[in-house]
């Protein structure tokens, strides 16, 4: 970025200097305004300060996009910018185009995909230095089993909030077919009143058969959202055992949805369910089901008292709710509120997004170690061979594995 384009969207003379330097070669301050670059002035932190409303900015030295755009064509690089300027305009167009980009497994996708991501992680940063190093959204996980309502919960609960003033974005987690591959992408039909809200967006994506029911690039799809002004981020995926903890190292409050006939409270504790949820909610607590809800309220929270606690200034909570009727809704919220004002104050929260990047970071060296492994010409046309022995029984699947990893190595 040049300096000129940056210092110019306010005028010179609101902005006062403090220059402190090592071997700098400016002699003046229209020497500075006429440097074209960072470059020259690398060994340089400048503090511009705005007096009249003590806005700062401070340029210093970090790992720009530009240098990581190197190799890109003039096409690709057109295509990264026009994504990112209509993102940060928040049209849904552009960020809608730019999850396609991100779930993209064609290797040239893949990397204009990180630069994308790497420039509209620089801006979210600058945003959060804006927002007095706040987080700018609020990313919530929500699973529970099939029937337990959850897409008509996010349908009500949706519109109350962006009734509020506040924009929402949904990525649905639709898990693909063992057999075909295939996924449905039908949560979006389900939420008829939500997907027609302009202050809404609505994400189906197939999780292509990645374990726990969530997609690879459900992080990244998150960090876009972001980007795009949706400060409400929900995560719906569905209960299948491994989800709970795959969404749990991705957002902020992870909330378990459950229908009332579900069982009783040992079901949630076999799973390890429960050890994940900061909020229990009951669904469809209406008509002939309100007995049976106060009944697994009751039972889950006796339950929950057994529990390790995971927060110093949190404890789980267990609700009951009707998205049909709308009961209780707005109630979740205020917990959803309260728990965020806590681990903000308590600085929890921060903690809990730095870990998740380290989380995210072996995630995808693990992911992207398994594709380098299978396409490695060490191994790449010994994997079927062995694979069809281990078919017929003549090698079992530990040596056929030593086999494998052992070419590999040698390879390397």
């Amino acid at each position: 970025m040049k300096i000129p384009s940056l210092l110019l969207r306010f005028p010179r003379c609101y902005f006062s200097r403090r220059t402190y330097s090592v071997n700098f070669g400016f002699a003046s301050r229209a020497d500075f305004l006429g440097a074209q670059s960072l470059e020259s002035a690398h060994r340089c932190h400048t503090k511009w300060i705005c007096s009249s409303n003590c806005l700062r900015r401070e340029l210093c030295q970090q790992a720009a996009p530009e240098q990581q755009a190197e190799g890109l064509s003039d096409r690709e690089q057109r295509l990264v910018d026009r994504l990112y300027h209509g993102l940060i305009q928040r049209h849904r167009a552009s960020l809608a185009e730019a999850i396609t980009l991100i779930e993209s497994t064609h290797s040239g996708k893949k990397k204009v995909a990180q630069v994308l991501l790497q420039k509209v992680l620089s801006y979210h940063r600058e945003q959060e230095k804006l927002n007095q190093g706040k987080p700018l959204a609020f990313r919530v996980g929500l699973s529970g089993p099939p029937g337990a309502g959850k897409s008509t919960f996010i349908e009500c609960f949706g519109k109350m909030l962006t009734e509020r003033n506040h924009k929402v974005s949904v990525l649905a987690v639709d898990p693909s077919s063992s057999t075909s591959g295939g996924s449905l992408l039908g949560d979006k039909t389900r939420m008829t009143e939500l997907s027609r809200d302009m202050n809404a967006y609505i994400r189906p994506s197939p999780t292509s058969g990645t374990l726990g029911g969530v997609t690879r690039t459900t992080n990244e799809a998150i960090l876009l959202c972001e980007g795009g002004g949706y400060d409400i981020v929900l995560v719906e995926t569905v209960g299948v055992g491994q989800s709970e903890f795959a969404v749990a190292d991705m957002v902020d409050m992870f909330i378990l949805l459950l229908p009332p006939a579900g069982g009783d409270e040992l079901q949630g504790i076999k799973r390890g369910i429960i050890e994940m949820a900061d909020l229990v909610a009951i669904n469809k607590a209406d008509g002939d089901l309100v007995v049976p809800a106060r009944r697994i309220q009751a039972e889950y929270i006796s339950a929950m008292k057994l529990l390790h606690k995971r927060s110093k200034v949190w404890r789980p909570k267990v609700m009951r709710i009707s998205a049909k009727t709308g009961e209780g809704i707005s109630d979740v919220w205020d917990k959803m509120s309260e728990f965020r004002d806590l681990m903000l104050t308590s600085g929890e929260l921060l903690a809990k997004r730095r870990k998740q990047q380290k989380v995210w970071m072996w995630n995808l060296i693990q992911e992207n170690m398994l594709e380098h492994f299978r396409s490695h010409l060490a191994v790449k046309d010994k994997i079927p061979l062995l694979e069809e022995k281990v078919l017929r029984g003549v090698l079992s699947p530990g040596l056929a594995a030593d086999l494998l990893l052992k070419a590999f190595k040698d390879g390397l």
